[in-house]
C-alpha cells in the first residue's frame, strides 16, 4: 500500500478543516432561530467536550492536563474557543451570516502579522503573495459595507472574534504543550462550556425556568446542532491543533482562508442570501490566497534552503 506523503496528508486535513468550519456558519445561524446564544454555545462546547473525552478514554490516553500545560492550554482556549464562539453567536444574531464570515476572516491576516511580530516567523514569497490575495479578497467581499457605511455592532463583534482567534493561535504556538491535542481541546471546550453556562444562568434564566421544548424543535435545528457539535467543535478543533504543532501559524491561518469562501457559498445555498459581484470576486481572491500558501515551494527556494542548511552545518 502506498504511503501518503506528510504534506499531502496535511493539505487534505486543511481541506477537511475548511469544510467543517465553513459549513458551520449556516448551521449555527439555523440553530439560533430556535436556541438562544448562550444556551447554544453551552450545549455545543459541552457536548464537544464530552465527545472528545469519550474518544480519549477509548484510546486509553491521558485525561488530565500536565501541570505546566494548564495555563497555556486554558489561555489559548479562552481566546480561540470561548471568546471566538461566544462573540460569533451574537454577531450572527445582528448581522448577515455571509458578512459575518467575511469580517471574521480577517483573522488569518492578523495571525500572519502577529506571528511575524511575536514569533519572528519570516514572510517568504508565498506568504506575502497569499497575504496580498487574502487582503484583496476581504476588501472585495466587504466592499458593500465600506460604500454603504453599514459596519454594524454585529460586524464589530465578528472583527473582535477574528482578533481573539489570532491572538490565541499565537499563544498556542508560543507556548507549546506536552498534553495530547485531543485532551487539551477537550479541556478547552469544557472551560468554554462552563463560561457559556454561567452566561446562560445570568442572561437566559428563562431557559432554566421553562426549559427547552426539545420534541418540538424543527428537524433542521437538530441537524444543525448535531453538525455543530460533532464536526465544528470536536473534529475541527482536533485537526487544527494537530496541524498547528507541525505547520507555521501564519501558513496554517492563511490556508483557512478557504473557510469564508465555503461559508459564504453555503449561506447562499442554505440560508437564501443573495451574492453580489464583489462577493464572487472576493471568493476567487481568497481561494487564490489559500492556493498560494498550500502550493509547494519553488525549486529555487528548496535549493536555497538546502544550501543554507549545509552552510549551517559547516
Amino acid at each position: 500500500m502506498a504511503v501518503v506523503p506528510r504534506r499531502g496528508r496535511d493539505q487534505f486535513a486543511i481541506l477537511v478543516l475548511a469544510l467543517c468550519w465553513g459549513l458551520n456558519w449556516p448551521a449555527v445561524r439555523t440553530a439560533l432561530f430556535e436556541l438562544p446564544p448562550w444556551t447554544l454555545r453551552a450545549l455545543g462546547m459541552g457536548a464537544g467536550c464530552l465527545f472528545l473525552f469519550a474518544i480519549v478514554c477509548l484510546r486509553g490516553q491521558r485525561l488530565t492536563l500536565m501541570r505546566r500545560d494548564v495555563l497555556p492550554v486554558l489561555a489559548g482556549g479562552a481566546l480561540t474557543i470561548t471568546a471566538f464562539n461566544l462573540l460569533l453567536a451574537f454577531a450572527q444574531l445582528t448581522a448577515p451570516t455571509s458578512r459575518a464570515v467575511i469580517v471574521t476572516f480577517t483573522m488569518p491576516v492578523w495571525t500572519v502579522i502577529f506571528a511575524r511580530i511575536f514569533l519572528g516567523e519570516r514572510l517568504d514569497g508565498r506568504r506575502k503573495l497569499a497575504l496580498v490575495f487574502g487582503i484583496a479578497g476581504l476588501i472585495c467581499l466587504g466592499w458593500p459595507l465600506i460604500v454603504s457605511g453599514t459596519f454594524s455592532y454585529g460586524l464589530l463583534l465578528a472583527l473582535l472574534a477574528g482578533m481573539a482567534w489570532a491572538l490565541g493561535t499565537i499563544v498556542i504556538k508560543r507556548f507549546p504543550v506536552s498534553t495530547p491535542p485531543m485532551t487539551a481541546v477537550a479541556w478547552q471546550l469544557g472551560a468554554g462550556a462552563l463560561v457559556a453556562a454561567i452566561g446562560m444562568v445570568v442572561f437566559e434564566p428563562h431557559v432554566l425556568r421553562d426549559g427547552i421544548d426539545w420534541f418540538n424543535l424543527q428537524e433542521r435545528t437538530w441537524i444543525a446542532l448535531g453538525y455543530h457539535i460533532v464536526f465544528s467543535q470536536a473534529l475541527a478543533y482536533l485537526i487544527w491543533y494537530n496541524l498547528l504543532a507541525r505547520l507555521p501559524a501564519g501558513v496554517l491561518s492563511l490556508s483557512t482562508l478557504m473557510v469564508p469562501a465555503i461559508g459564504v457559498i453555503s449561506s447562499i445555498l442554505l440560508l437564501g442570501e443573495q451574492p453580489t459581484m464583489s462577493d464572487f470576486a472576493g471568493l476567487v481572491l481568497m481561494t487564490a490566497a489559500a492556493g498560494s500558501v498550500m502550493m509547494p515551494p519553488s525549486t529555487r527556494s528548496r535549493v536555497s534552503a538546502s544550501a543554507s542548511a549545509q552552510s549551517g552545518k559547516a
